[in-house]
């Protein structure tokens, strides 16, 4: 693909469990306190990211609740929103996504998440299987489908069931907000090509994406429809390439071997997500490199998204464009801490992907204490400036 592609959609994530510098230890963590998560809002929505994506989980902050507070504290920004079917009715999170685009104008995107550790899904009252969870899901979408799309709603399902089930306000986007999700095993795969919009797949090896791409695709088209593509994964962006490896060092210089073993020990014999599995599977701690720039470092204590692109702006806009040329149209991105990264990613990678990263950022309407320093020394002033002091 050449440069003269179309941008790319990139999107940012809100750390909702906490965020800093290192991964594997708690040395200098930031509390996910609603001010912190405020300025990392407000930072992606001036620096022009097109969204974020909140997680869902026992350790994270409830996503709705955050993005309720969020939206009016911003103009742009998208939130993408983690709904788990197993825990509440369609008809209540159908009635949650309305009113939250409503209140939004049309800015709530929904990924769905089917979950993949048994006991965080027990905690939510889910104790079902795993391809049972995908029938469940498959069940609920179906049904939340319908009551947004003003069909009739009446199920009578397996797991779940309705009868004249209605909405009094319906969604600004038509007929429902955009429906987002990943999922690597053949349950996962046949509900994302009956229901979703965009398939999301974590930041494997182009070769391995295409594959499962494709196999997406087709499947889609069974059900008559077509579906867009998307890539989670960590970006480690630099001026060179020896800085950005350097910045990947000091991410995992903390980790050690113990924290390793446990967290390779919930990854392979406590998740039961296929796709945890095929991540886990690239990365050895002597080999982490996996494909050019890209790094298998973060899946050796962090569950999901766990390979970075890694290298100089140059570098990464060239991997990226690898993905686009095999049809992905969105990447969610992350780095640590996320704050400062959301700059490094906007100032260097921006401009490549052909986003506007070239405006100053005084035009963003940004007052930077200690100007455009990357790092520890950007803190935003102004009324976002509620959190940490950075």
């Amino acid at each position: 693909m050449s440069n003269s592609a179309p941008p790319i959609d990139l999107y940012w994530y809100l750390p909702t469990h906490g965020d800093g510098p290192y991964l594997g230890t708690d040395e200098r963590h930031r509390p996910a306190t609603f001010g912190y998560l405020k300025e990392i809002a407000q930072a992606a929505d001036r620096l022009g990211f097109k969204g974020v994506l909140l997680p869902t989980g026992t350790r994270c902050e409830d996503a709705w609740i955050v993005a309720a507070g969020l939206i009016p504290l911003t103009e742009r920004l998208k939130f993408l929103v983690a709904l788990r079917p197993g825990s509440g009715t369609p008809a209540l999170f159908a009635r949650h996504a309305a009113t939250l685009d409503r209140i939004s104008g049309g800015r709530v995107l929904l990924n769905v998440v089917t979950g993949a550790d048994p006991a965080d899904l027990a905690g939510d009252g889910n104790k079902l299987s795993h391809d049972d969870r995908y029938a469940q899901t498959d069940e609920f979408l179906t049904i939340w489908r319908r009551i947004l799309s003003g069909e009739p709603a009446d199920f009578e399902g397996k797991y779940l069931s309705a009868r004249g089930t209605d909405i009094s306000f319906p969604p600004v986007q038509q007929p429902y907000p955009p429906l987002w999700f990943g999922g690597s095993s053949e349950a996962g795969i046949d509900v994302a090509a009956k229901h979703t919009d965009v398939y999301l797949s974590w930041g494997e090896p182009v070769e391995q994406v295409k594959e499962k791409f494709d196999s997406v695709r087709a499947r889609a088209a069974a059900h008559g429809r077509n579906i867009r593509f998307g890539l989670r994964i960590n970006l480690i962006v630099r001026e060179t390439e020896d800085e950005a490896w350097a910045a990947a060092d000091r991410l995992i210089s903390r980790v050690t071997d113990d924290v390793i073993a446990e967290a390779q020990h919930q990854f392979t014999n406590v998740s039961e997500s296929v796709g945890q599995k095929r991540i886990s599977a690239l990365h050895r701690r002597d080999k982490l490199v996996i494909a050019p720039n890209l790094w298998a470092g973060l899946g050796l204590v962090r569950g999901g998204a766990g390979t970075a692109l890694v290298g100089s702006a140059e570098s990464v806009a060239a991997r990226i464009r690898e993905y686009q040329a095999i049809g992905v149209e969105t990447i969610i991105a992350s780095a640590y801490p996320h704050l400062e990264e959301a700059f490094n990613v906007a100032e260097l990678l921006f401009p490549r992907l052909g986003l506007g990263g070239e405006l100053p950022l005084k035009e963003r309407g940004w007052d930077l204490e200690f100007g455009r320093g990357r790092g520890a020394g950007v803190r935003v002033a102004g009324p976002s400036s509620t959190g940490p002091a950075h």
